[in-house]
């Protein structure tokens, strides 16, 4: 379990990360509520009109409109910004509000950003499509080379976007290194941590200037919310909370609500994600209809040495190949029980999806060439189901094929 963070009370000093994510925000509010309240509200209140010039000018206020912020958003800004270690954070509708609302604050025309040959697909597309329509250039990387980084660096390079562990196929970057080559020039690092949660990595921790996260997944953690988290600096944050309010991509209320009460049950919740999904990784390594397995935590990762340096639990997405091609893949994942054949991770069920099933519906054959993306492969995200049930379930599903 990782117990790294910022956090200083001026009594009890350091505390560990199963206190903060209680505790963190517990002096955002003045209301008395010991159960958070939601305050539903689009706009709110001047008692006069200095008090409105006040509201109406200050960045981010938690009580002018919820589109500009809302006391349960400042809520669950505190938790996430002491979580990552960083210095504020921002709240978005959805993961890809946080990505693009941030890559559009940062980047402009005539500028140059670096980006993995594997990312989320949505993330994927802005950098193939989005970014290169208003005269950004792209280029893309193998990200497990950091001499690759290095070399795609040019004078008006003004940002690189790195995700690790990668969406699907759990290649890890060394996040540290490349900060390395980043920070001398005064190039902005954008690291998406959604695979890895802040439980078990922290990229600004590693060098990142900003890090992102779709909420919608492990913050969350109960598949019933979307959301998208930003923590960074606070002069970042105001120059994308700028983008933010004219893009719109506003979390509700409710939605921040039930964000904030799934960052209650974060670390326990990965701390049984984390072995369920070690656990299941070794299972299958050892069945004959599998062709190979990818979990940064498992010694035949070829990455498992970095993943080790910088990760201090590996997650609960693994990624595996089924002997017998695309069909074979299919039969698969249609026999599973237990695991649902449903997009998204991160939450207490198990979820699976046919990768390039998936994929195929919004990247072409070279993009997911390009993205490692064979049609044999299945994601598999670990829940907190017992153990014993995910490998029977596994192993009779493997029979069927």
């Amino acid at each position: 379990m990782n117990k790294r963070n910022d956090h200083q009370d001026p009594i009890l000093g350091k505390l560990q990360n199963e206190t903060l994510v209680i505790h963190a925000d517990d002096e955002v509010t003045k209301d008395g509520t010991v159960a958070p309240a939601i305050y539903y509200s689009a706009t709110f209140r001047a008692q006069d009109s200095i008090e409105f010039a006040d509201m109406a000018g200050t960045p981010r206020h938690p009580q002018y409109y919820t589109r500009y912020g809302n006391p349960v958003h400042e809520r669950v800004k505190k938790v996430m910004a002491e979580l990552e270690g960083t210095e504020t954070a921002l709240v978005t509708g959805s993961g890809m509000g946080a990505i693009a609302t941030t890559l559009l604050s940062l980047v402009s025309a005539g500028d140059h950003v670096i980006a993995q040959t594997r990312h989320y697909m949505s993330t994927a597309k802005i950098m193939d499509e989005m970014l290169p329509r208003f005269g950004v250039e792209v280029t893309l990387v193998e990200q497990a080379d950091v001499s690759a980084f290095a070399a795609a660096i040019r004078p008006n390079t003004k940002l690189i976007m790195v995700e690790s562990p990668a969406n699907p196929s759990l290649v890890v970057t060394d996040l540290a290194a490349v900060a390395e080559l980043a920070r001398p020039r005064g190039i902005i690092i954008v690291a998406d941590n959604t695979f890895a949660s802040p439980i078990n990595q922290r990229p600004h921790e590693l060098g990142a200037d900003v890090v992102v996260h779709s909420a919608t997944k492990y913050l969350g953690g109960h598949h019933d919310l979307t959301a998208g988290v930003i923590c960074t600096s606070e002069e970042l944050a105001e120059r994308i909370w700028h983008t933010h309010i004219s893009i719109g991509s506003v979390l509700s209320p409710m939605d921040a609500w039930l964000l904030l009460r799934g960052l209650r049950t974060l670390p326990m919740r990965i701390e049984r994600i984390n072995a369920n999904a070690l656990a299941l990784a070794k299972f299958l390594e050892e069945q004959p209809q599998i062709e190979r397995v990818y979990y940064p935590g498992l010694p035949s990762h070829p990455q498992h040495e970095l993943a080790k340096r910088q990760m201090s639990g590996f997650g609960g997405m693994i990624a595996f190949a089924i002997k017998g091609g695309y069909e074979a893949t299919a039969r698969f994942v249609s026999a599973l029980k237990l695991s649902l054949n449903a997009v998204s991770l991160g939450g207490v069920d198990s979820l699976v999806v046919h990768t390039a099933a998936m994929w195929g519906g919004v990247m072409n054959e070279e993009q997911m060439r390009t993205a490692g993306i064979p049609p044999n492969f299945v994601r598999y995200s670990v829940g907190i189901e017992h153990i014993d049930d995910l490998k029977a379930d596994v192993l009779q599903a493997l029979q069927m094929i």
